[in-house]
């Protein structure tokens, strides 16, 4: 390969995002401000991407201060300044804005702001469930119920074919979809959606629930199982950087579409089994495309290749060059089962999709948004 070739691959390789390197220190957004001021409806990621390029690191920016040793409790209205201690920033809660009295501090009346903003994520805590196919065959199922329609609401009366005890609330699920491994083909579990809650007002061999609440209408063949406290739990999470062995990629969007961005929830191909928590932070990245060496010996990007260029890259391996990944954003995992989890996209640059490759978040690699 000549001089002007390997300038032109060089050139290719950077304009597709090859990372380059920073000291592995907090790194401050340029602009950032010195002082903010927390408003109602902040959360500990959103404040945190005022000064960092990677926010997930929050705990590092606040954690390890006394002035905030529980940064959970960081109210609006709290007036909060950028400072260096050790040469490495922190952000502390400005005494002088304390308002005092004989009983000490007065107390916002509102909450403490949380990591994340839950709303997002609520309901998918109790109603995205990932399950053995054998455990949701064995569930006792909806038959019917007293009104003659086929669509049951809240308030109707639905049959259930299983003796089951008075009074005891129950969730009532619908299938999704089934889940696989792509490189082993083995099953991750299935899919169930949450349809409905009820309570039992009636036990026998067939017994009777009253709907209290519905996402959709209740069918026959829905399936019913009691409510798990783990549903009721609310959500706290403490963001921290994944380290799996395992390739880790994205199974699937929950809206089961072909691409999502900033907010958007998906499921991960890894779970409780492979290590996976709460609150650990994956880097998304982008496939690296694959450049053809075309006629003229230019490259070819995978956009503008011909026929003879998907020849050439599927038959001769010396002409195909495969660029590095590019980094895409950072997703955050907010609920595991046994093989799979959940996970809510925190930032992206470019449509995620699924496949897309989770790694462990790099705190050299340059951000560019």
């Amino acid at each position: 390969m000549d001089a002007t070739m390997k300038r032109i691959l060089l050139l290719l390789f950077l304009t597709l995002g090859v990372p380059q390197l920073q000291a592995d220190t907090l790194v401050l957004k340029s602009g950032h401000p010195d002082t903010y001021v927390v408003k109602k409806g902040d959360t500990l990621w959103d404040i945190s991407g005022y000064f960092l390029n990677d926010p997930w690191r929050w705990p590092t920016l606040w954690g390890v201060n006394p002035h905030i040793a529980n940064p959970h409790l960081i109210y609006p209205g709290d007036q909060l300044t950028l400072v260096f201690i050790d040469g490495q920033p922190r952000l502390v809660r400005n005494k002088t804005l304390l308002k005092k009295s004989v009983e000490g501090r007065v107390k916002s009346k509102n909450a403490a702001i949380p990591a994340v903003a839950l709303s997002l994520i609520q309901p998918y805590l109790a109603q995205n469930r990932i399950v053995e196919k054998a455990w949701l065959e064995a569930l006792p199922m909806v038959l019917g119920g007293e009104s003659p329609s086929k669509h049951h609401i809240v308030g109707d009366i639905v049959y259930v074919d299983t003796n089951m005890p008075l009074g005891e609330k129950v969730a009532i699920y619908v299938s999704g979809r089934e889940f696989f491994q792509a490189s082993t083909n083995e099953s991750l579990g299935q899919e169930i959606i949450l349809s409905a809650s009820g309570r039992v007002v009636e036990s026998g061999e067939i017994s009777k629930v009253k709907l209290l609440t519905n996402l959709q209408e209740t069918k026959v063949g829905f399936r019913v199982a009691p409510v798990e406290d783990e549903a009721l739990m609310s959500a706290l999470f403490m963001p921290k950087a994944a380290q799996l062995a395992e390739p880790t990629e994205v199974l699937a969007i929950e809206k089961d579409i072909r691409e999502v961005g900033k907010l958007d929830v998906v499921y991960l191909d890894r779970g409780k089994v492979d290590g996976v928590e709460p609150g650990h932070v994956f880097a998304i990245y982008r496939d690296g495309e694959r450049v053809v060496i075309g006629k003229d010996g230019l490259p070819v990007r995978e956009i503008d290749r011909s026929s003879y260029d998907n020849l050439v890259a599927k038959f001769s391996d010396d002409r195909v060059y495969k660029v590095p990944d590019v980094f895409n954003g950072n997703i955050m995992v907010f609920k595991v089962f046994d093989k799979t989890s959940m996970a809510l996209i925190m930032s992206n640059a470019h449509p995620v999709r699924v496949k897309d490759k989770l790694m462990t978040p790099d705190p050299k690699a340059l951000r560019s948004f």
